[in-house]
């Protein structure tokens, strides 16, 4: 288990309960079960007063977490006849976006996800969940495909943003981003979209442009991330607590704000401390959202999305 700052109390109690196990183990005859079981009370009441009002920062620490499901996890628990596509047909492969073409139950679907690796080796590979513009293009590609042949589209959105780097930029990033939000747009079939973990900035807007937008308890979703926030407003990245505040990132303010459609559970400690539980929970809200959307003609879908996001804030306009 890896434990996050504001957990180390926490990690000292389960550690010593499994240091006493550990010992029980090489010396039969010692008994300390009461012992044991004493702390895992404690370390269980604790978890939950830890998780019982996390703050903005503390959710963007969880959302982080390294344990939590990604992408890949999703695909292969909840979705059967994975065929992966690769390819923007014109550039290269970009592995920081999985997409493909699957089964939902009985009904084929298209698959699009931001992938940040469990390991060093598949997190370069993935390039930590920074899609370059290769990638937004794969996603218009197969968003195309989608809507050709009828398919639903669901997006796993995972990242911390869209790569900045040079090579990026020189290829087009922002148009490729613009251009991916507006084939979200476009599209006459129904789209429903899961952040799963960090929602950052258009690099997540550009896969998250849906009917249904979901997020799970503790996923955070944002125009810029808090250390970047902090270091234009304050000129110092150690405000990032005072910046997580100001954003209104969680999933409860956001769908308080209306930018959101639901709020997907996750176990006690977060999607890492119960990853079976969690996938089943996104797949149950998957199927959900499709069933809202189940029926509805093209045009009817495409002025349904087009409408949720001019709406966006004209509340709080008028107000």
């Amino acid at each position: 288990m890896n434990y996050l700052e504001f957990e180390k109390p926490l990690a000292e109690i389960e550690g010593k309960a499994e240091e006493l196990r550990r010992l029980a183990r090489a010396n039969p005859e010692m008994d300390v079960d009461k012992e044991a079981l004493a702390l895992d009370r404690k370390a269980a009441s604790l978890l939950k007063d830890l998780y019982r009002n996390l703050s903005p920062w503390r959710k963007c620490q969880v959302a982080r977490h390294p344990d939590r499901p990604h992408c890949k996890d999703y695909i292969d628990a909840l979705f059967s006849e994975w065929m992966p596509l690769a390819g923007d047909r014109g550039f290269a492969e970009d592995k920081a976006i999985m997409g493909g073409i699957a089964r939902l139950d009985d009904r084929a679907v298209v698959v699009i996800g931001q992938e940040k690796g469990h390991d060093t080796g598949s997190r370069l590979e993935r390039n930590f969940g920074m899609a370059r513009p290769e990638g937004y293009r794969k996603a218009i590609r197969l968003m195309d495909l989608a809507h050709r042949f009828d398919m639903p589209v669901i997006t796993l959105v995972d990242t911390p943003g869209a790569y900045p780097g040079k090579g990026a930029e020189e290829r087009g990033q922002a148009e490729a981003i613009a251009r991916s939000t507006q084939k979200c747009l476009e599209i006459g079939v129904p789209m429903v979209s899961v952040v799963i973990g960090e929602g950052g900035s258009g690099g997540a807007v550009a896969l998250a442009t849906a009917n249904r937008v979901a997020m799970l308890e503790h996923s955070v979703y944002s125009v810029i991330s808090p250390e970047g926030c902090a270091s234009i407003l304050w000129k110092d990245a150690d405000k990032m607590r005072e910046a997580a505040e100001a954003l209104r990132l969680t999933a409860q303010d956001l769908s308080n704000l209306g930018v959101i459609d639901r709020i997907i559970p996750e176990p006690l400690g977060g999607a890492q401390r119960g990853r079976t539980q969690t996938i089943e929970a996104v797949g149950t809200a998957i199927r959900a959202m499709l069933g809202e959307l189940a029926g509805r003609k093209p045009a009817a879908l495409v002025t349904d999305r087009r409408r949720k996001f001019l709406q966006m804030g004209q509340s709080g306009l008028a107000a």
